[in-house]
């Protein structure tokens, strides 16, 4: 199904939404660009077996590498009316574009069809190599593979392999720190913070990758290139490249080259539009039984709020909505957030990294809610969003399953999945009940609706 096709009941969510901004005195943003169509890369074959198959691909590679054609499509020049430089363009203090958006439809299409013309390791994994500085990386391993794809319109996407099937669930020995990275999750995350009127997780999309054809034969990296090899099922298999845990057994693998995988968007670079890694607050221990203060001081958040910049603004509150939003996917690895420095120190959060959601339907973590549960505050118009996707007419399961009917590799989740998220949204809303009937509704919902006007000045504007 087409991304420009819209789902119903999301349409219609999005008007709901559009009227409490209308009521509330929130700005509304609307963006209209033409429709880009893009070609669809084609499917090695030739060879008798599939090591021969595989040989003589790689045969192939090189010659053309010789005659300087090592793209099978030339790339174009580069498009001001491009999806991905049009995206850059729309990100506002709001949020990382706009509410129904057109472009975000068809920069999801573009990086579902636009050619691959190289792939290279990304930068957590270029550290471990002395290719870039480490210090505000989390170190890979076998388990944690992406990689960089760039398109023929300049445009570069994260991928992330499918590594786990959608009805396997995360083993109950398992801590979040070593739990697996699923691709569609980040699918099912990006739609889901969409649904919330959050925008703040860049847009992601499945798409089957012929791992031959556009990444073995496009990269340039010789370190990605050698750890490419044909398992024992004549399978083309690949896997990260780092000092610990790196064996064929961590290895993901086409069915013979086709493999399923998570696309997103990268944010304008930082030379252009600087971002801040903050430390989240209620970070977890990152050890077998080490605890946090957080974990064992019911009050902690009296602490949180006499530090800046959490003692006024809405940082305190944003943080409220990403731990929501993380307790809504069950991902417990939220140990950093990152800001725009241009919007200040009210700038919206960007939700990054949310592959290690979704793992477990059977299971709900409380302590992900902590930052609500401990503040007891959270802004009215999440709690309005919230509370319309509780009745029976904008469900939420029901508005997800409908929405991720437009990503190709539907169904994204498994029933279950979509289930927990109606039963954590009550518990959720349950616990805002709580902290009103404590503290009074004054005092917990939170009044942001009066915002006003961005200028224009508040955009990220990357130069081309």
């Amino acid at each position: 199904m087409s991304f420009a096709t819209t789902c119903s009941k999301f349409t219609v969510l999005v008007g709901q939404i559009a009227k409490f901004d209308r009521n509330q005195g929130l700005v509304s943003m609307t963006e209209a660009l033409a429709e880009g169509k893009a070609s669809q890369l084609p499917f090695i074959g030739g060879a008798e077996t599939p090591w021969q198959q595989f040989k003589a691909g790689w045969r192939h590679k090189l010659y053309r590498e010789e005659l300087n054609l090592t793209s099978p499509v030339a790339p174009l020049p580069l498009r001001p009316e491009a999806s991905w430089l049009q995206f850059h363009l729309g990100i506002t203090r709001d949020g990382l574009y706009p509410r129904a958006s057109p472009i975000i439809n068809r920069l999801l299409q573009d990086m579902q069809d636009l050619t691959t013309i190289s792939a290279d390791y990304s930068q957590d994994e270029k550290a471990l190599l002395g290719a870039c500085d480490c210090s505000q990386v989390v170190k890979p391993s076998g388990v944690h593979l992406k990689l960089v794809l760039r398109f023929q319109d300049f445009g570069k996407a994260m991928f992330k392999p499918m590594r786990q099937k959608r009805e396997e669930e995360t083993p109950e020995d398992f801590f979040y720190f070593v739990d697996f990275q699923r691709h569609n999750a980040e699918i099912a995350a990006f739609h889901l913070d969409r649904i919330l009127d959050f925008r703040r997780v860049p847009p992601t999309v499945g798409r089957l990758i012929n791992v031959t054809k556009e990444i073995l034969e496009v990269t340039k990296n010789e370190i990605l290139q050698s750890v490419f090899f044909v398992s024992p099922a004549s399978n083309v298999c690949f896997f990260a490249k780092c000092p610990y845990m790196c064996k064929t057994e961590y290895a993901v693998c086409g069915n013979p080259h086709l493999l399923e995988g998570s696309l997103s968007a990268f944010l304008p670079s930082l030379n252009l539009a600087p971002r801040l890694s903050i430390p989240n607050p209620w970070i977890r221990s990152y050890s077998f039984d080490g605890k946090e203060e957080w974990e064992v001081n019911p009050l902690y958040c009296d602490t949180v709020r006499e530090i800046y910049p959490y003692s006024s603004g809405n940082r305190l509150l944003n943080i409220v909505d990403m731990a929501i939003f993380d307790f809504l996917i069950g991902n417990m690895d939220r140990h950093h957030y990152e800001m725009f420095t241009k919007f200040g120190d009210d700038g919206f959060l960007l939700h990054l990294d949310n592959a290690r959601g979704f793992g477990r339907h059977s299971h709900d973590e409380p302590s992900i809610l902590a930052p609500l549960s401990q503040c007891c505050v959270i802004k009215r118009t999440t709690l309005l969003r919230l509370q319309l996707l509780a009745e029976a007419e904008y469900r939420l399961s029901d508005v997800m399953r409908e929405s991720l009917l437009q990503d190709r590799l539907a169904p994204v989740l498994t029933e279950p999945h979509l289930l927990a998220l109606d039963r954590r949204l009550q518990l959720v809303l349950a616990a805002v009940r709580k902290c009103i009937d404590t503290y009074g509704e004054a005092k917990v919902v939170a009044n942001d609706t009066a915002q006003p006007e961005p200028l224009a000045s508040d955009r990220v504007k990357p130069t081309t």
